[in-house]
């Protein structure tokens, strides 16, 4: 194959993206006509309007302000808090931004604020319940900064798991303007991740005390920044760089430091540039079908967050396209793994970044025509300059082949860690599942075991403390699907399955839940359609049926049975509690839910 012809598999899923999506994708551009036609800007509203707009600049920004036909206003949307490491930093980034962008001609204004949840906070606490639905809370929250309709551009200042997608999801609804995301970079490492994990397993078989796990977690979780395991948030970085969304080579600079300081000066003006291009780089455009395959392809090179799964098909929704489950492993069939970085490796993002980073992965999947490097990036370039290192000099960066200087993390297409992508999609008698298998062993990847059923973690938990899960088996927790509880993560059950495999059994976990980027080395086919309470086949199944969960033939079966025995089973109902923590004001999002792979969504924006 030419280095510079695309794959046909690629070509074939974007084109059938692009067939299926054809009536959604032309409305969502008919909107944007509109948009850009009778957008209000500053010089369509009212005088009243107009100084409310500017009320509070300065002299030097009313100016700029009062200038409704040349002056560019660009409008801040901000997830900040000092709860969240990764958004520590954008503390000052608004009044920052503000006068590097002034430099430039141009005026700005905080639009809004939107909610921002810590994940590893809530982690088997009750306020994991919200998680999946803060994400469309913050789609909403950004609609709403935004509709104030006085804006030329957009910059949007958010990391975390649900944060970046929900931003987008709301930014797409603009995306008429150009948008541009400005990461803040992860913390220094920490002690390494095997040792975090395996005194959080040493924790959970009772072989060191709750002082010892904090002194361990105190020392990986350590600083400002985000965290530096290759989880959800990391992975939102990999594919808005994919995207072109964000400077090129930006994403994992640490915090603080004088190239991400110069990064953002770059991103201020290269926003007047996207100010003047027009619509060719307005948002909309910009996320394209081919720019959607190529954060999917991004997201199974790199081995990245199986939460992606769910939140791209709801992103690529916002624009219009129609994007599936299958077309994602379809991809991942033609898709290498070229990357290690925990928990799919033993080192860290920094060191991803160190070793040559996105450049690396970016030019290796481009050369091989399994990446478009057509598309725009928010650096006014095609996307062929993502395949670039970015070396800071006096000048400002310069563009540089990319290099690889630690083989045991970036690897080649030739040569890669897995000729196939970091997610699979299995099917069978029970459903469709998601499964994770980058950081899961080949010899560990089909299990075949009586299944042990529950419908809460704390059950698992506890037939764990006594010795009940000590055989083969396959984990089967039930009820936790978007509309049961709001689809949590189930990270608390990592350390006890990973224990119960070190010591010999084969362990996998199936569940209508989640468990994201952070899954490791158990078998786990996770966000489960449809989900138990809508009378999904794994709500029917019982303790002592054997269950086929492989990952390498994409198999997800229950085994041993005729199919209309199965099919009479009752689905086990329970009583769920959908109240406290503030549960029962997201009664609406359970109710108005579609399944995970529809991307989990729970408002109705969109006619169909």
């Amino acid at each position: 194959m030419s280095m510079t012809q695309m794959h046909s598999v690629v070509v074939e899923v974007t084109e059938s993206i692009k067939e299926r999506s054809k009536k959604s994708r032309d409305r969502y551009l008919k909107m944007l006509d509109e948009a850009a036609i009778s957008k209000p800007a500053r010089s369509q509203i009212s005088c009243t309007n107009l100084a409310h707009v500017f009320a509070a600049s300065s002299q030097d920004e009313k100016i700029i302000l009062k200038d409704t036909q040349q002056g560019f206003n660009i409008g801040i949307v901000t997830a900040y808090n000092d709860m969240l490491s990764a958004h520590q930093p954008y503390y000052r980034y608004p009044e920052l931004l503000k006068a590097e962008l002034y430099k430039n001609g141009m005026s700005a204004q905080v639009a809004g604020g939107v909610p921002a949840m810590c994940d590893g906070v809530t982690q088997g606490q009750t306020g994991m319940e919200l998680s999946l639905f803060s994400r469309d809370t913050i789609a909403l929250s950004t609609a709403v900064a935004l509709s104030h309709q006085v804006f030329d551009g957009i910059m949007l200042l958010g990391i975390c798991d649900k944060i970046v997608p929900g931003m987008l999801m709301g930014a797409l609804r603009f995306g008429h303007l150009p948008v541009m995301f400005i990461p803040a970079g992860p913390m220094p490492s920490g002690i390494s991740n095997a040792d975090k994990a395996k005194v959080r397993q040493s924790y959970a078989e009772g072989k060191v005390d709750e002082k010892a796990l904090l002194e361990s977690e105190a020392a990986a979780y350590h600083a400002p920044g985000t965290c530096t395991f290759y989880g959800t948030a990391n992975s939102n970085q990999m594919l808005l760089e994919a995207m072109g969304l964000m400077l090129p080579g930006s994403a994992f600079v640490p915090p603080n430091s004088e190239e991400r300081k110069q990064f953002n000066t770059q991103a201020c003006s290269d926003m007047r540039r996207l100010c003047e291009a027009g619509s060719l780089f307005s948002m909309g455009h910009m996320v394209s079908a081919e720019a959607i395959i190529n954060a999917v392809v991004v997201l199974l090179a790199t081995g990245g967050s199986t939460n992606l799964s769910i939140h791209w098909i709801a992103v690529a929704k916002a624009a219009g396209w129609q994007l599936t489950w299958e077309d994602m492993n379809t991809l991942s069939q033609v898709v290498p793994l070229l990357t290690r970085v925990y928990p799919n490796g033993p080192e860290d993002i920094n060191a991803f970044h160190q070793a040559g980073g996105t450049a690396w992965v970016f030019n290796e999947l481009m050369s091989a025509g399994l990446m478009y490097k057509t598309t725009n990036g928010v650096n006014g370039k095609t996307l062929e300059s993502y395949g670039k290192q970015q070396l800071l000099t006096a000048n400002g960066f310069q563009e540089l082949e990319p290099q690889n200087s630690n083989s045991e993390v970036l690897s080649k297409v030739e040569s890669p860690f897995s000729k196939n992508g970091g997610l699979n999609l299995l099917k069978g008698n029970l459903g469709k599942a998601i499964v994770k298998v980058s950081a899961v062993k080949p010899d560990k990847q089909v299990v075949r075991a009586t299944a042990k059923v529950f419908t809460e973690q704390q059950q698992v938990i506890d037939a764990f403390n006594h010795g009940r899960l000590n055989d083969d088996c396959v984990v089967v927790l039930t009820h936790q699907g978007p509309k049961a509880n709001g689809m949590p993560e189930l990270h608390k059950l990592m350390p006890i399955l990973s224990s119960l495999q070190d010591k010999g059994f084969a362990i996998a976990l199936l569940t209508d839940g989640r468990l994201s980027g952070a899954s490791g080395k158990v078998l786990a086919a996770s966000h489960s359609v449809p989900e138990t309470v809508d009378g999904t086949p794994i709500g029917k199944i019982k303790d002592r049926d054997q269950i086929l969960v492989d990952a390498q033939s994409g198999v997800l079966s229950i085994m041993d049975i005729h199919e209309d025995e199965f099919d009479n089973r009752d689905v086990k109902q329970i009583v769920i509690n959908q109240t406290g923590v503030g549960r029962e004001l997201f009664s609406v999002f359970r109710k108005h839910v579609t399944p995970a792979d529809q991307g989990a969504i729970s408002i109705d924006w969109y006619d169909e």
